[in-house]
């Protein structure tokens, strides 16, 4: 991980950023709206919850065959999805309410999802929409050797067949926040002295980890167990929920930004990056099925990438109101604004970049 920071230009086209800023205020100023969470996003609060957690008391309470019950921890997985796009991102970034103890207590819901706030808040909120699509910076880019998501990673012959082998990884996120990816970020966040608003006492943090994830595993495996569920059938569910939960969010992360018109700026010699922060976002973001309502109720309006990255602190029930804004002026300013129509074919762009960067590189 390369630890000097960038610098983003100044001196570029600053009408950009201005001229919307200023059309989004007043969009909202006009319509005498909040840019946090409403009913919308409360009513949608309690349904991801729902299909989250009723699923798992129905497995507590019923004496179930396997197909009811491994059916029950798929749907487990699509709440638990839905319950991190939805509740949990609003709540970390500070837009589901315009009271902070409540975006406290949603984004805090990381917990049963089997994640970590102040890792989360580091990865996500400083590296990621601060260094979007930058290697070395951006850990979103970071898949180890396995998966090769940019031309500046090294390449190994196996990367010929990623575009294959990737879609069965991807399911593997979130089981590997709950076993060892917090504790290896931790280490390696505390170490940088990286944080996310008023730094964090280590020993608070290291506390905060080991208790919840001894909460986690004892909701998810030791009380399953302790009411007479097999052990195999308990750690067989554990790993399809979040083998479900996975493959979602890693499908949707990586529809953003991994595809062939995005791009992976990289620093000149004084560390400087050629765009201005704002602009950065259009040249390393990309939309897609912005029309389809499923999709975007669904993912929290991850599918609106591009207004989520400029505007992080609003919340994503209003992305689809303020993305004509964002197209608009975009298009003014002769800067690029990236989308797919359909959720297939960035699906299908998505493996396409895939493979492309699985062929060996050409030597120059």
């Amino acid at each position: 991980m390369n630890t000097q920071a960038p610098i983003f230009s100044k001196t570029d086209n600053m009408k950009f950023f201005r001229t919307l800023n200023k059309r989004v205020n007043d969009y909202f100023k006009e319509n005498n709206l909040q840019k946090t969470g409403n009913w919308k996003l409360h009513l949608k609060t309690v349904v991801m919850f729902s299909l989250f957690l009723t699923p798992y008391f129905l497995i507590l309470a019923l004496d179930l065959p396997l197909w009811a019950y491994l059916l029950l921890t798929v749907v487990i997985g699509i709440g638990m999805a839905g319950v991190g796009m939805n509740v949990m991102h609003d709540g970390n970034h500070g837009s589901y309410s315009t009271k902070p103890w409540l975006n406290k207590i949603m984004g805090g819901s990381i917990y049963i999802l089997a994640g970590n706030v102040y890792n989360w808040q580091v990865q996500h909120n400083v590296l990621h929409h601060t260094y979007t699509n930058i290697p070395g910076h951006d850990e979103d880019l970071d898949a180890g050797r396995i998966i090769r998501f940019t031309h500046s990673a090294k390449w190994h012959r196996f990367h010929r067949f990623q575009h294959l082998y990737s879609v069965f990884l991807y399911g593997l996120l979130t089981f590997n926040w709950a076993l060892t990816t917090d504790f290896k970020q931790m280490k390696a966040y505390l170490k940088r002295k990286l944080s996310y608003g008023e730094p964090k006492n280590p020993k608070i943090l290291w506390t905060t980890l080991v208790i919840t994830k001894v909460i986690y595993f004892s909701i998810w495996l030791v009380i399953p167990m302790i009411i007479g569920i097999t052990w195999w059938k308990v750690l067989l569910g554990f790993f399809v929920m979040h083998y479900t939960a996975g493959l979602i969010l890693s499908v949707v992360f990586q529809l953003a930004h991994v595809v062939e018109e995005t791009t992976n700026p990289t620093p000149n010699e004084a560390g400087e990056i050629e765009n201005t922060w704002a602009i950065h976002q259009l040249f390393t973001t990309t939309n897609f099925a912005p029309k389809n309502w499923i999709v975007n109720w669904y993912t929290g309006g991850l599918n609106h990438q591009i207004e989520h990255h400029i505007f992080p602190n609003i919340s994503h029930i209003h992305y689809g109101k303020i993305a004509e804004i964002v197209k608009e002026t975009a298009k003014e300013c002769n800067l690029p604004y990236y989308e797919y129509k359909t959720m297939t074919s960035a699906v299908i762009a998505h493996f396409k970049h895939l493979k492309e960067l699985g062929q060996k590189p050409q030597m120059a």
